[in-house]
Protein backbone atom coordinates (compact mmCIF):
# COMPACT_ATOMS: atom_id res chain seq x y z
CA UNK A 1 0.00 0.00 0.00
CA UNK A 2 1.55 3.46 -0.70
CA UNK A 3 1.46 6.61 1.76
CA UNK A 4 1.42 10.04 1.13
CA UNK A 5 2.95 12.51 3.75
CA UNK A 6 0.50 15.75 3.31
CA UNK A 7 3.07 17.64 4.94
CA UNK A 8 6.49 20.18 4.02
CA UNK A 9 7.75 19.34 7.65
CA UNK A 10 11.36 18.25 6.72
CA UNK A 11 10.60 17.28 11.00
CA UNK A 12 7.94 15.18 9.92
CA UNK A 13 9.85 13.33 7.25
CA UNK A 14 12.77 12.60 9.44
CA UNK A 15 10.84 11.21 12.25
CA UNK A 16 9.11 8.94 9.85
CA UNK A 17 12.39 7.49 8.51
CA UNK A 18 13.59 7.07 12.39
CA UNK A 19 10.72 4.67 12.79
CA UNK A 20 11.46 2.91 8.96
CA UNK A 21 8.74 5.15 7.03
CA UNK A 22 9.63 5.80 3.73
CA UNK A 23 6.34 8.20 2.10
CA UNK A 24 5.99 7.08 -1.25
CA UNK A 25 5.22 10.68 -2.18
CA UNK A 26 5.07 14.08 -0.43
CA UNK A 27 2.66 16.87 -1.01
CA UNK A 28 2.33 20.02 1.06
CA UNK A 29 -0.92 21.02 1.70
CA UNK A 30 -2.05 24.51 1.12
CA UNK A 31 -4.90 25.43 3.18
CA UNK A 32 -5.83 28.42 5.70
CA UNK A 33 -4.15 27.70 9.23
CA UNK A 34 -5.84 30.86 10.82
CA UNK A 35 -7.85 30.11 14.21
CA UNK A 36 -11.46 30.24 13.82
CA UNK A 37 -13.14 32.71 16.40
CA UNK A 38 -13.71 31.03 19.61
CA UNK A 39 -11.91 27.52 18.36
CA UNK A 40 -9.74 25.99 21.39
CA UNK A 41 -6.22 24.09 20.54
CA UNK A 42 -7.31 20.42 20.10
CA UNK A 43 -10.09 21.38 17.56
CA UNK A 44 -8.08 23.45 15.63
CA UNK A 45 -5.17 21.06 15.58
CA UNK A 46 -7.84 18.42 14.43
CA UNK A 47 -9.89 20.29 12.41
CA UNK A 48 -6.75 21.90 10.31
CA UNK A 49 -5.11 17.87 10.90
CA UNK A 50 -8.57 16.55 8.54
CA UNK A 51 -8.03 19.73 6.15
CA UNK A 52 -4.92 18.86 5.38
CA UNK A 53 -5.31 14.77 4.61
CA UNK A 54 -8.59 15.71 2.36
CA UNK A 55 -6.68 18.42 0.66
CA UNK A 56 -3.68 16.18 -0.61
CA UNK A 57 -6.48 13.17 -1.01
CA UNK A 58 -8.05 15.55 -3.58
CA UNK A 59 -5.09 16.16 -5.34
CA UNK A 60 -3.67 13.11 -5.35
CA UNK A 61 -3.65 11.06 -9.08
CA UNK A 62 -1.28 7.99 -8.37
CA UNK A 63 -2.61 4.71 -7.25
CA UNK A 64 -4.70 4.13 -4.11
CA UNK A 65 -2.84 5.16 -0.85
CA UNK A 66 -2.90 6.11 2.88
CA UNK A 67 -3.11 9.55 3.32
CA UNK A 68 -1.39 11.14 6.40
CA UNK A 69 -1.26 14.43 7.28
CA UNK A 70 -0.70 16.28 10.93
CA UNK A 71 -0.83 19.45 12.90
CA UNK A 72 1.19 21.03 16.10
CA UNK A 73 -0.41 23.21 18.15
CA UNK A 74 1.37 24.90 21.50
CA UNK A 75 -1.11 25.64 23.53
CA UNK A 76 -0.42 28.01 26.78
CA UNK A 77 -4.36 27.57 28.97
CA UNK A 78 -6.79 27.88 26.26
CA UNK A 79 -4.66 30.04 24.04
CA UNK A 80 -3.18 29.03 20.61
CA UNK A 81 0.37 30.65 20.26
CA UNK A 82 1.27 31.17 16.59
CA UNK A 83 3.86 29.68 13.93
CA UNK A 84 6.58 32.51 14.52
CA UNK A 85 7.07 34.33 11.67
CA UNK A 86 9.84 36.42 12.69
CA UNK A 87 12.41 36.95 15.43
CA UNK A 88 10.16 38.98 17.16
CA UNK A 89 7.38 36.49 17.75
CA UNK A 90 9.93 33.62 19.11
CA UNK A 91 10.60 36.49 21.54
CA UNK A 92 6.87 36.88 22.34
CA UNK A 93 6.50 33.23 22.45
CA UNK A 94 9.39 32.63 24.47
CA UNK A 95 8.45 35.73 26.99
CA UNK A 96 4.73 34.09 27.44
CA UNK A 97 6.21 30.40 28.21
CA UNK A 98 9.19 31.00 30.31
CA UNK A 99 8.84 29.69 33.38
CA UNK A 100 5.34 28.09 32.93
CA UNK A 101 3.95 24.71 31.80
CA UNK A 102 2.32 24.63 28.52
CA UNK A 103 0.63 22.01 26.02
CA UNK A 104 1.59 20.43 22.50
CA UNK A 105 -1.19 19.16 20.67
CA UNK A 106 -0.26 17.03 17.61
CA UNK A 107 -3.63 16.01 15.48
CA UNK A 108 -2.75 12.69 13.15
CA UNK A 109 -5.13 12.52 10.21
CA UNK A 110 -5.20 9.31 8.35
CA UNK A 111 -7.17 9.05 4.84
CA UNK A 112 -7.29 5.26 4.28
CA UNK A 113 -7.49 4.23 0.44
CA UNK A 114 -11.82 3.70 0.67
CA UNK A 115 -11.91 7.55 2.23
CA UNK A 116 -12.60 7.12 5.72
CA UNK A 117 -10.90 9.68 7.76
CA UNK A 118 -9.53 8.20 10.87
CA UNK A 119 -8.39 10.96 13.30
CA UNK A 120 -6.15 11.00 16.58
CA UNK A 121 -4.39 13.68 18.57
CA UNK A 122 -1.20 13.46 20.97
CA UNK A 123 -0.96 15.73 24.04
CA UNK A 124 2.32 16.54 25.92
CA UNK A 125 3.37 18.64 28.89
CA UNK A 126 6.14 21.13 28.52
CA UNK A 127 7.71 22.92 31.73
CA UNK A 128 10.23 25.54 30.54
CA UNK A 129 12.66 27.21 33.31
CA UNK A 130 12.56 30.60 33.81
CA UNK A 131 14.66 32.40 30.86
CA UNK A 132 16.65 35.76 31.13
CA UNK A 133 15.71 38.55 28.39
CA UNK A 134 19.16 37.81 26.71
CA UNK A 135 18.31 34.06 26.69
CA UNK A 136 15.62 34.67 24.78
CA UNK A 137 17.45 37.20 22.42
CA UNK A 138 19.92 35.29 22.18
CA UNK A 139 17.33 32.58 20.67
CA UNK A 140 15.53 34.63 18.64
CA UNK A 141 18.38 35.81 16.89
CA UNK A 142 19.46 32.48 15.97
CA UNK A 143 16.03 32.23 13.80
CA UNK A 144 15.43 28.67 15.31
CA UNK A 145 12.21 29.58 16.31
CA UNK A 146 11.41 30.82 13.17
CA UNK A 147 8.55 29.28 11.50
CA UNK A 148 8.22 26.96 14.38
CA UNK A 149 4.34 26.74 16.84
CA UNK A 150 5.09 28.37 20.25
CA UNK A 151 8.68 29.53 18.37
CA UNK A 152 10.69 26.97 19.52
CA UNK A 153 12.51 23.97 18.45
CA UNK A 154 12.57 21.52 21.09
CA UNK A 155 14.94 19.49 18.75
CA UNK A 156 17.59 22.14 18.89
CA UNK A 157 19.01 24.80 21.25
CA UNK A 158 15.62 25.41 22.67
CA UNK A 159 15.99 21.98 24.47
CA UNK A 160 17.84 23.74 26.91
CA UNK A 161 14.99 25.59 28.24
CA UNK A 162 13.01 22.39 28.75
CA UNK A 163 12.75 21.39 32.55
CA UNK A 164 10.32 18.66 32.14
CA UNK A 165 8.38 16.87 29.19
CA UNK A 166 5.59 14.41 30.27
CA UNK A 167 4.58 12.40 27.29
CA UNK A 168 5.62 12.28 22.96
CA UNK A 169 8.69 14.31 23.14
CA UNK A 170 8.62 13.26 18.98
CA UNK A 171 5.02 14.81 19.29
CA UNK A 172 6.58 18.33 20.47
CA UNK A 173 8.83 18.23 17.52
CA UNK A 174 5.79 17.52 15.40
CA UNK A 175 4.55 13.79 14.62
CA UNK A 176 4.01 11.44 17.63
CA UNK A 177 5.67 8.58 16.38
CA UNK A 178 4.20 5.50 18.64
CA UNK A 179 0.63 7.08 17.84
CA UNK A 180 1.51 7.39 14.26
CA UNK A 181 2.63 4.25 13.42
CA UNK A 182 -0.03 2.34 15.43
CA UNK A 183 -2.54 4.26 12.92
CA UNK A 184 -0.09 3.48 9.94
CA UNK A 185 -0.07 -0.73 10.97
CA UNK A 186 -3.74 -0.31 11.71
CA UNK A 187 -4.69 0.61 8.68
CA UNK A 188 -2.66 -1.95 7.10
CA UNK A 189 0.33 -0.17 6.20
CA UNK A 190 3.84 -2.46 6.42
CA UNK A 191 6.97 -0.08 6.03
Amino acid sequence: MKLVLASESPRRLALLAQAGIVPDAVLPAAIDERVAKGELPRAHAMRLAAQKARRVESEWNGAPALVLAADTVVAAGRRILPKAEDEAQVRECLSLLAGRRHQVMTAVALITPDGKLRTRIALTRVSMLRLTPRQIARYADSREGVGKAGGYAIQGLAETFVKEISGSWSNVVGLPLALTVAMLAGAGYES
